[in-house]
């Protein structure tokens, strides 16, 4: 396979064009031929006019690329290597919900034909390719597992908004159902990943390697968050003493904060619905999702705290949240935990205004319910800056007291301001 598609004797298909699945098309088509396929025609018809609609590349990205954009399952009839990289959420219930996944194996199964291989990149619980991908394309394609195509799984590492930590630049973990197809795999990944290529001994070794690497950051980032819960009450800065700690050499830096976004706060549900359904209940890992679920409703609580002592009626109280995507400088809303803090005030019946530079009030109101604030007033009781956006970066503590109304509030959920501010306002962070 690796062979064919050097010579370009089979076609390269991306499923899932989004900040995963796009870069990784464009860096094959820098190679060889691409066919990138994605559901949605408005996202392709974007992609065809060289513009990201995650607004994670620029149109240079697009240059130099031999790949054709479809949402026509008739094209990709002519690939022969197909990399799955489409969404795996989680529904209300925190469960894993794998309709996009199993909707893209059916997508690929019908295509499927014998000598093709498949490659998922989406994350999944360990075992998720084997017992619930494969059976769909064998009954899509007639076509029998090893016999007639090979599968493989490499997680993906993009993290959005890196510029420094792409594709090219971080080690590649593959795997294949046999010997054959994880060499296939890994010699084709080494056309694009510069950084090396670690071969897993199986599938579900691959799968389980990428599920506690966010698993891992989720439970570090709920011990901070539980520090900061138990400092602040001993009124101690956290920042401060994570600086103070931060001197030994081994001590691990990580820090507090409103943990969303679709991977560290989705992914460890995956690791805790397959430990449940071969016999164990998860303790620290349920135990750090709950201390993280709940960062949202405790900043918005210590926020309606302050502003009671400050001896104001909470009803008649103004509140501006600066930031509403899951992390810094990218446009991303999925399971913002931003959401949480923006419901809780209004629970206490305050007016809550949002802005952010990066997110687009449409989708917000979409997926949540509500709208940016088109204009920033000036009397605000309360600033929330929860989004640490490289525009928020250098605000002085002028410009927090021009939009306050005198004796407000200025709340620094990632403590960006923590060593300049000297203003008039409060000053709290986590």
């Amino acid at each position: 396979m690796y062979e064919k598609i050097v010579n370009k004797e089979a076609k390269v298909a991306l499923i899932g064009l989004g900040y995963v699945g796009l870069p990784i098309a464009l860096e094959f088509a820098r190679k060889v031929p691409v066919i990138g396929f994605d559901i949605n025609e408005e996202r392709i018809e974007m992609m065809r006019n060289n513009i990201d609609p995650s607004e994670e590349l620029d149109a240079e990205a697009f240059e130099g690329c031999d790949i054709r954009f479809t949402a026509d399952l008739d094209d990709l009839k002519e690939a022969r290597f197909f990399i799955v990289a489409v969404p795996t959420p989680i529904d209300q219930h925190n469960l894993p919900d794998l309709r996009p996944l199993l909707a893209a194996s059916r997508t690929v199964g019908k295509v499927l034909k014998k000598g093709d291989y498949v490659v998922y990149e989406s994350t999944v619980y360990p075992g998720c390719t084997e017992e619930d991908c494969i059976p769909v394309l064998e009954q899509e394609s007639g076509l029998k597992f090893k016999e007639d195509f090979k599968v493989g799984y490499s997680p993906e590492r993009i993290n959005p908004g890196d510029k420094e930590h792409t594709l090219a630049k971080i080690i590649k973990v593959v795997s294949g159902c046999d010997d054959e197809s994880l060499d296939n795999i890994a010699k084709t990944y080494s056309l694009v990943v510069d950084a090396g290529i670690h071969k897993a001994s199986s599938i579900k070794v691959a799968e389980a390697a990428k599920i506690i690497e966010n698993t891992q950051r989720d439970v570090n980032i709920a011990l901070m968050n539980e520090l900061s819960v138990i400092f602040n009450m001993m009124n101690i800065n956290t920042y401060d003493v994570l600086e103070a700690a931060g001197t030994k050499w081994n001590f691990l830096k990580f820090f507090p904060g409103l943990v969303g976004g679709h991977c560290i706060g989705v992914d460890p549900y995956y690791l805790t619905y397959k430990a449940r359904e071969v016999g164990y209940h998860s303790k620290v890992i349920i135990s750090g999702r709950s201390v993280n679920d709940d960062m949202g409703a405790y900043v918005a609580r210590e926020t309606v705290k302050k502003i009671i002592a400050r001896g104001k009626d909470v009803s008649k109280s103004k509140v501006l949240i600066m930031g509403t995507t899951f992390k810094e400088n990218v446009s991303d809303i999925r399971n913002s935990k931003v959401v949480d803090v923006i419901r809780e005030l209004e629970s206490f019946g305050l007016q809550v205004d949002v802005v952010d530079p990066h997110a687009s009030s449409k989708e917000l109101k979409h997926e949540y319910g509500f709208e940016l604030t088109e204009n920033i007033g000036s009397d605000y009781d309360a600033v929330i800056v929860a989004v640490n956006h490289q525009e928020y970066v250098d605000l002085d503590s002028s410009y927090f007291e021009s939009i306050s109304n005198g004796s407000g509030l200025l709340v620094d959920v990632k403590g960006i301001y923590r060593t300049k501010y000297n203003g008039k306002l409060d000053y709290w962070s986590l």
